[in-house]
């Protein structure tokens, strides 16, 4: 009964038989391989356009402060929610990356960005004063760090009050898929369309190995050079890129990414059902995704650990609990017995 992570998953077996197959011949490296082109291929399908350039990387963190030092200066600040991945988890990489952009952290219900917050920190820019560090990228995170999604009108909405104050906006989609089943939205709705800059598109927790992908969008993609300069500094340019792009192929072929967060979403449905049947217990948030934050009565936070529940305490009181493509219904069985017999 592990609701510890999504990351603690397994990967899923077609990522596994990919890498078997093409684990034979000879390859170019360090992404000029066959495998790394069909995965374009594939991404060019999902996102419905060609105006993009991608890298691939092996974790979110690499992914996101790589992509952030594209979009900021060391002399810019990033505005994103205070517990924003890149802000919370982290350990600085993003202001390492930039060479020492700043963040600067907003407020919101459920870790999504209040407007008001939005705008006032819009409106306090003045770049000709020297003192203050004037912001230049906005970073959204869909799902949020508390399992909520932003609709695509709201992410819509926010990148043009950003783009408006002179802003480029990043998406971490470390669990992009989730939020797309979960809105009914496709690829290029929550990308792009919306007014993404540059997208780090997540396949590590819905079923890769290690598996994250940058995308540049538009004119974004003439600081690819420099996103590549990094990655070979920063040592996330793999020469066997192939082991990688496999991972992608396996999941973004026929749409298995989605496939998979959409059993995800449904066991974390099923998950919040029961648990909310429990006497005491109670939301700290939506279900968006295939997370429930819950408040827990200690005796029932007794009853979970005591039948081996893995699980987190979270930093607003709840206790957080994470599905993925692997949790069984056997999982759930074991969830309603735990509480009431």
């Amino acid at each position: 009964m592990n609701f510890s992570s999504d990351t603690s998953a397994p990967a899923h077996p077609a990522v596994i038989e990919a890498l078997a197959r093409v684990n034979s011949g000879m390859e170019g490296s360090y992404g000029g391989d066959s495998v790394t082109a069909r995965v374009r291929a594939l991404l060019a399908t999902a996102l419905e356009t060609e105006d993009f350039d991608f890298w691939l990387c092996a974790s979110g963190t690499a992914s996101n402060a790589l992509a952030l030092s594209v979009m900021c200066s060391p002399t810019g600040l990033i505005l994103c929610h205070r517990e924003a991945h890149i802000e919370r988890d982290e350990r600085g990489a993003p202001e390492f990356f930039t060479g020492g952009a700043k963040l600067h952290l907003l407020d919101g219900p459920s870790a999504q960005i209040d407007e008001a917050a939005l705008r006032d920190a819009l409106g306090r820019i003045d770049r000709e004063f020297v003192h203050e560090t004037p912001p230049e990228t906005l970073s959204l995170t869909n799902l949020t760090e508390s399992g909520t999604a932003y609709s695509v009108d709201t992410i819509s909405h926010y990148a043009s009050l950003a783009k408006d104050a002179g802003l480029n906006v990043h998406l971490d989609g470390a669990r992009l898929s989730n939020a797309l089943v979960s809105t009914g939205a496709s690829v290029a709705d929550m990308t792009w369309q919306a007014g993404a800059d540059v997208v780090t598109l997540g396949l590590t927790k819905t079923g890769a190995i290690g598996c994250e992908i940058i995308i540049l969008f538009g004119e974004m993609r003439g600081h690819y050079g420099a996103l590549l300069a990094r990655a070979k500094r920063s040592g996330h340019m793999p020469p066997k890129m192939r082991f990688i792009a496999a991972q992608a192929e396996a999941l973004l072929s026929d749409g298995l990414w989605l496939q998979l967060a959409e059993t995800a979403n449904s066991r974390a449905r099923a998950f919040s059902n029961i648990i909310c049947s429990a006497e005491g217990v109670s939301l700290a948030h939506s279900v968006d995704g295939n997370e429930i934050f819950a408040v827990l009565p200690p005796e029932v936070e007794a009853k979970l650990r005591a039948a081996g529940g893995v699980f987190y305490p979270w930093i607003d009181g709840s206790h957080r609990f994470v599905c993925s493509w692997a949790t069984q219904e056997s999982d759930l069985e074991a969830l309603r017995t735990a509480l009431f017999g």
